[in-house]
């Protein structure tokens, strides 16, 4: 399993979840579960992407199996239904994998915890990356025309 918020798609998040399903093994089935809008705004800012588009993106990429939002009033609620062997914690993501392990174990929980060390660096490896650089691009009107509402 492995979880983020996943706001805009860039090539650090199809690195991240390639790695956590290596993790797995040839017939490893990899669950995402993607941050909901309010946890994003509590833990980092305002979502672009509203959470149900992230979770049907992250559906669509190649090692993903099964993808759901995530649970506000439990954050344990997806693990606990689905009982994966492995946890994937993103490179970038800030949790420390014996502290998660520790409250999954007060959840009854004996789940493995891996923190991915490897992260390819690309110039827009994050979504911070890609929405700085859209905010500092002028486009003209007729460059955006066809966009619709």
């Amino acid at each position: 399993m492995a979880s983020g918020t996943f706001d805009i798609i860039h090539p650090g998040h199809s690195f991240y979840l390639n790695e956590a399903k290596k993790l797995g093994g040839p017939d490893a089935v990899l669950m995402v579960v993607v941050a909901t809008d309010k946890t994003v705004k509590e833990h980092k800012r305002i979502p672009v992407i509203g959470e149900e588009q992230r979770c049907e993106m992250i559906s669509m990429l190649k090692p993903v199996d099964e993808a759901y939002v995530g649970n506000e009033n439990d954050p344990f609620k997806i693990v606990k239904e689905k009982k994966p062997d492995i946890i994937a914690i993103g490179p970038d993501q800030h949790f420390d994998p014996e502290a998660l392990h520790e409250s999954l174990l007060k959840e009854g929980l004996d789940i493995k915890v891996v923190k991915i060390k490897n992260y390819k660096k690309f110039e827009l490896d994050s979504t911070c990356k890609i929405i700085r650089k859209i905010k500092n691009t002028h486009f003209d009107d007729d460059s955006l025309r066809d966009c619709g509402d």
